[in-house]
């Protein structure tokens, strides 16, 4: 029983890295995120944010990653070749009413039905207008990313 359990996980592997090699391989999903940011009220221009396809049994594939432009709007989309369905995690590092070290952290999951199975995104997910002064469930502090 172990020695099949080692094989099956050598497997998944094996096709987890294939898919992630060669874009040829797996289907392209799409997934895009719009909206507009604020820190007490006024535009949170300048903030990171990186889209991520979720993995259980590797690292997260990053899809895409930008910044909010000048108003604190934005638009990232981005593009994951995969055989099962690609689980879209939208991040945002900020440092709106902070000033202890590292950024926060806010990971937000897109819902299912806003992945295209294309190259291209048929509808974005759209988080409205967030403020980022306020706490958030699951927030976490990240130095490195």
């Amino acid at each position: 029983m172990e020695k099949l359990l080692k094989f099956l996980c050598v497997i998944i592997l094996i096709v987890e890295v294939s898919s992630k090699e060669y874009s040829g391989i797996g289907r392209s999903q799409t997934v895009s995120v719009m909206g507009s940011l604020k820190c007490n009220g006024k535009p949170a221009a300048g903030i990171l944010l990186k889209l991520y396809d979720h993995d259980t049994f590797t690292f997260d594939d990053k899809l895409a990653s930008g910044r909010t432009d000048h108003n604190g709007d934005f638009q990232i989309t981005g593009t994951g070749h995969e055989f099962s369905r690609i689980t879209p995690k939208f991040k945002i590092y900020h440092d709106c009413d902070d000033w202890l070290p590292c950024q926060r952290k806010i990971t937000i999951t897109i819902p299912k039905n806003y992945i295209s199975n294309a190259d291209y995104a048929t509808e974005p997910y759209n988080i409205g207008i967030m403020e980022l002064s306020g706490k958030f469930g699951g927030e976490k502090r990240d130095c490195i990313h």
